[in-house]
This record gives C-alpha cells, structure tokens and sequence, in this order.
C-alpha cells in the first residue's frame, strides 16, 4: 500500500452491480464486480478502504465510484469508468483526495478523467 500523509480515512465505494448497458447475466462478470476485484488487487494507500455497493442508481452512465470521507469532506461520485482501463486513474484519484481534509483536489490536478466524468458533488455534512 502507498502511504500518504491522511487527515482521516476514505471510503472508496464500487458500484457491483454495473453492467455498462451490457447484456451481462453471470454476476460475477458484471463490469461493476470485475473493476472491484480489480481495485482490491491495485496499489491503493493506506487509509483508503474499498467497499463493494450494490447499485448507486447511475446504471446508464458505465460504472461509477463514490470518494467519501468524513465530515469535513466533500462526497464525489464519478462515472463512466471502465474496468480495465480506469484502475490506475482511480488509484491516483483516490490518492490525491486522501491528501486532502476537505476532498477538494484542484482541478487541474484531478485525473483528466475525473476531470470530466463526475456525476455529483456532495457538501460535507455542515456545510
């Protein structure tokens, strides 16, 4: 695992039940459930913890992820994400909001990516 210095612990939730608009019947080969087995394989730091979720209702909009943090952070949920491809985007993603204590990465800095593709924008709780 990475290290990085954290402010508090992230949650990166994996939409499971994805199937990219694919007529996909063997749940364990839905796009959703092979980009979370392939995130438990991956270079994620230390303070990041993975969950599988059932169904984040963006079911059009290829997978979706969800970066969450505590009260002080923002929540995003980010779609259109392949399984394959997007492994390493995610892992830098996930890496640069852990950094934060607010989640807020600059722009610029964002995965392009992430840069285009985020789906929602969550204000922390108090906000």
């Amino acid at each position: 695992m990475r290290e990085v210095t954290e402010t508090a612990p992230v949650e990166l939730l994996v939409c499971t039940t994805c199937r990219r608009g694919l007529p996909i019947e063997d749940d364990t080969q839905r796009p959703g459930t092979v980009l979370h087995r392939a995130l438990k394989q991956a270079d994620l730091p230390s303070g990041v913890t993975l969950k599988a979720v059932e169904c984040l209702s963006n079911c059009n909009q290829g997978c979706s992820i969800v970066l969450r943090g505590g009260p002080t952070r923002w929540t995003f949920v980010y779609e259109n994400l392949n399984e394959i491809d997007h492994i390493e985007t995610i892992v830098d993603g996930a890496t640069k909001y852990l950094a934060t204590g607010d989640g807020l990465v600059k722009w610029r800095e964002r995965p392009e990516h992430f840069r285009k593709n985020c789906a929602a924008r969550i204000p922390p709780i108090g906000a």
